[in-house]
């Protein structure tokens, strides 16, 4: 595989859906992580992140508009003590409630399957960050159809023990825009991370499609301290 620009990743797709980057910032001091959405119909694009406690949530921009809550509400991030975890669902809390009984990432994912939204049968996608006395490691998940075939999900999960600086991996619904959607296919694409939070938060958000972005959350967390810092990004204001 090969190392890839994740500005022209992003910028040659239209329509990469959801996406989560997971990775270690450029001064290899922080576990970094980025989550975005993007959307096609009304419905999707009328959303904005919020903070809520460690993590966030999606909240309507203009509740009148709501049509369909189930798939589009729901909070993509959550922290469980040293551990940040960042889906594109409801799954973060199927999650954070199977780790806080022990279970492993895998494990509790075992409940859950690729989105009900046929045909395109979404891909859920997870990451896990876990960050403690100055190590570093995460991993991530994807749950999808077999083929497009909505009687089977197939399960990968990619573990990453030692992070490299200045790079990291890249997971995302749709490998472009098309009716039905694609499923991404492979494994998480190996990318460069560049510059500081507030570098690193304008690289993404300028090469996604302007026209289907909605938010961004970015997250740099102090490898040896664990504090962090977080930006959100939303078109809505």
């Amino acid at each position: 595989m090969e190392k890839m620009s994740l500005a022209s990743l992003l910028s040659a797709n239209a329509y990469p859906g959801r996406g989560i980057v997971i990775g270690k910032s450029e001064d290899g001091k922080s576990a970094v992580c980025a989550y975005f959405i993007m959307g096609r119909s009304t419905n999707s694009r009328n959303r904005v992140f919020v903070e809520d406690g460690e993590g966030i949530r999606t909240q309507a921009f203009d509740p009148s508009k709501m049509e369909d809550p189930s798939l589009i509400i729901y909070a993509p991030v959550r922290v469980l003590g040293n551990k940040t975890i960042v889906t594109n669902g409801d799954q973060t809390d199927t999650i954070y409630e199977g780790m806080d009984k022990q279970l492993t990432f895998e494990q509790s994912l075992r409940s859950r399957e690729f989105e009900p939204d046929a045909p395109n049968l979404t891909p859920r996608i997870s990451g896990i960050m876990h960050v403690e006395n100055g190590n570093y490691s995460y991993a991530m998940s994807i749950l999808k159809s077999d083929a497009g075939r909505d009687s089977a999900c197939n399960r990968f999960t990619f573990a990453y023990e030692k992070p490299f600086a200045g790079e990291g991996r890249f997971v995302h619904t749709y490998m472009g825009d098309g009716n039905p959607l694609p499923s991404f296919e492979g494994e998480p694409e190996w990318v460069d991370i560049k510059g500081n939070i507030d570098e690193f938060t304008k690289l993404v958000w300028e090469n996604l499609n302007e026209d289907n972005k909605v938010s961004l959350f970015v997250r740099f967390i102090d490898i040896e301290t664990g504090k962090y810092e977080t930006r959100i990004c939303n078109k809505n204001q």
